[in-house]
């Protein structure tokens, strides 16, 4: 029997470790197929704080994970395949391990969608990224792309403006999809060019270990054409990895689990933390921060139950 069980080891999940094994709590937290989250697909942090001169982001959850193991906390490998949040204790499976816990921590956080491609896969954190607020600033007097057609390519693309010489947006209609003032921002920005009806078939050079161009083709005419770039930002939005709480927790229309008071889920004992509850900000900095509140909201509630 456990007093906290936390799903996921990002910044998250394991803030919510270190917190919760300094309260006594013997925190187990499930790292999940995605060990460590988004900041393993990035290189050099700069804006989190604490590391004047960055940190690069495998190391940063490397830190992370041996402050919770300092303190007490518990790691697994495995993803969680089944739980029952019907009655307490709420009862897990993961892999071969059945596990009952008193409270649970969800910091599952979320996928960024992704384009499918062999050379986006390699060259992920050397000049692709998912992340235009986390990564804009090291392409500064760059021309970059930026995938996608919604509102989050839209709000990527001008972000990128304030630092890159020229931002591309790829898309394949001949109309965005985002909402009608980020479009005539974007239009009104010198620095934006469009590129309609595009595919983006290939990002070059995986052998170089450094992004160098696009191939883009025309999906209307089947024309292909190279485009010099020196980073390729992917915004075809972000999954939230709460496909196992269908239909047990709250969510909204993005399937984003939905909270109140802090971290409190509609079940209590059950608290969420990190991207998998924010739809909007998705910084390390933030998913720290609704770390250590669920990891204090839990520590509350069992001491409400004098445990």
């Amino acid at each position: 029997m456990r007093n906290v069980v936390i799903i996921g080891s990002g910044c998250a999940g394991l803030t919510a470790a270190i917190y919760a094994a300094r309260a006594n709590l013997k925190p187990l937290v499930i790292r999940g197929i995605h060990a460590g989250g988004q900041l393993t697909l990035t290189t050099l942090v700069e804006n989190y704080p604490g590391f004047p001169k960055g940190v690069q982001g495998p190391e940063l959850i490397e830190l992370m994970q041996n402050q919770a193991t300092e303190f007490g906390a518990e790691f697994i490998e495995g993803n969680v395949t089944k739980v029952d949040l019907s009655r307490r204790p709420f009862a897990l499976e993961a892999g071969h391990e059945r596990l009952e816990t008193r409270t649970l921590i969800v910091a599952s956080g979320a996928s960024a969608k992704l384009l499918g491609l062999e050379s986006e896969r390699k060259l992920l954190g050397h000049g692709v990224s998912t992340c235009a607020t986390c990564d804009g600033y090291f392409f500064r007097g760059k021309d970059v792309a930026v995938v996608g057609g919604g509102d989050t390519a839209a709000e990527d693309a001008l972000f990128l403006t304030r630092y890159a010489n020229q931002v591309n947006v790829i898309h394949r209609r001949d109309q965005l999809r985002a909402s009608k003032i980020m479009q005539d921002r974007l239009r009104r920005n010198d620095k934006i060019k469009f590129h309609w009806n595009s595919k983006v078939e290939d990002i070059l050079d995986s052998d170089k270990r450094e992004v160098t161009g696009i191939k883009l083709r025309n999906v209307k005419t089947d024309e292909e054409t190279l485009k010099p770039v020196h980073g390729v930002f992917i915004g075809i939005g972000h999954e939230p990895n709460t496909s196992l709480f269908r239909g047990k927790l709250d969510m909204d229309d993005l399937g984003y689990l939905i909270t109140r008071e802090g971290s409190k889920t509609n079940i209590p004992g059950v608290f969420a933390a990190g991207d998998v509850k924010d739809r909007v900000y998705r910084q390390a900095i933030t998913a720290a921060g609704s770390g250590c509140m669920a990891a204090i909201d839990a520590e509350r509630f069992l001491e409400a139950e004098h445990i």
